[in-house]
C-alpha cells in the first residue's frame, strides 16, 4: 500500500512539474510576442529612416523636436521621413521631466538609418559609460549620412571618437567643460553659437534649440521650401 502511494505521489510530482514547465515556456513565448508588438512600427521601405536615440533620463525635447520636425509630411500629404526612437533595452523609459517613452525599436534590429539623432540628459556620464550605447553610435557613424547632437548629447559624439577636430557646440557654460573632457573635439563658444554643423555632423544647445537644429537639417535634406512648410504647420514661425 505505501509502495503504491509512493508511485502515484512520484507520478503526480513528474505531472506537476512538467505541466509548470510548460506553462513557463508558454508565459515566455507570450512575452516575447508582446514585447515585439510593442517594438512593431511600419517602415515605408522607400524613404529614409531617421533614427532617435531614448535612454533612461533623456531630455525629451530633444527627442520630441526631431519627431516632430521631421515626421511633417510635405503640403501634398507625402511623407518624407520613417522617424523612430531606439534604446538598449526594449522597456520603459522616463525622461528627465518624468513623461515615460517605450522605443519603437531596440539597437540591434533596426532599419537602415540616414540620420542618427543623439538626444542628452542631466547626468551624461551615466550615458557615455554604456559601452553598448556608445559602440552603437560608432557603428552608426560608418553608414549614417548624419549625426545630430544636442547639449550634453557632445558627450556621446565624444567619447564614441567619431568627431575629432570638427567644430561641434553644446549646452550653454557646457563648452569648457566639454573640451577638458574631449580635447580633440573643436568645441565652439556656446554663449555666442546655438547651433553649428561640420560635415556630417550637427550639434546644437539642446532643450528648444533642438528644433532649429532639426530646421537646419530638415533644409539640408529637403529644401527651403518644405522647411517653411513644416514650421508654418507647427506653428514655430510664430514663435521665432
Amino acid at each position: 500500500m505505501n509502495k503504491t502511494l509512493i508511485i502515484c505521489l512520484v507520478c503526480l510530482t513528474i505531472i506537476s512539474c512538467d505541466k509548470q514547465k510548460k506553462d513557463t515556456e508558454t508565459d515566455l513565448k507570450l512575452e516575447t510576442l508582446i514585447q515585439n508588438e510593442m517594438i512593431k512600427k511600419t517602415i515605408n521601405e522607400n524613404i529614409p529612416t531617421i533614427g532617435i536615440l531614448i535612454f533612461e533620463g533623456v531630455i525629451i525635447n530633444e527627442v520630441v523636436a526631431p519627431l516632430d520636425v521631421f515626421s511633417n509630411p510635405n503640403i501634398e500629404g507625402k511623407q518624407f521621413f520613417n522617424v523612430i526612437t531606439i534604446a538598449t533595452e526594449n522597456k520603459t523609459y522616463n525622461s528627465a521631466h518624468g513623461l515615460k517613452i517605450t522605443p519603437d525599436y531596440i539597437i540591434d534590429n533596426i532599419p537602415d538609418l540616414k540620420v542618427l539623432v543623439v538626444p542628452s540628459s542631466y547626468n551624461p556620464e551615466n550615458q557615455t559609460s554604456d559601452k553598448i550605447l556608445i559602440n552603437f553610435i560608432k557603428k552608426q557613424n560608418k553608414t549614417t549620412d548624419y549625426i545630430a547632437s544636442h547639449c550634453a548629447g557632445a558627450w556621446l559624439i565624444g567619447e564614441a571618437g567619431i568627431a575629432k577636430n570638427k567644430e561641434i557646440v553644446t549646452y550653454v557654460t557646457g563648452g569648457e567643460y566639454l573640451k577638458k573632457d574631449y580635447p580633440s573635439l573643436n568645441v565652439v563658444d556656446d554663449n555666442k553659437i546655438t547651433v553649428i554643423q561640420d560635415g556630417k555632423f550637427i550639434s546644437s544647445n539642446g532643450s528648444l534649440v533642438s528644433y532649429t537644429a532639426s530646421f537646419d537639417l530638415l533644409e539640408k535634406l529637403t529644401n527651403k521650401e518644405h522647411r517653411k512648410f513644416v514650421e508654418s504647420s507647427i506653428l514655430f514661425d510664430r514663435i521665432k
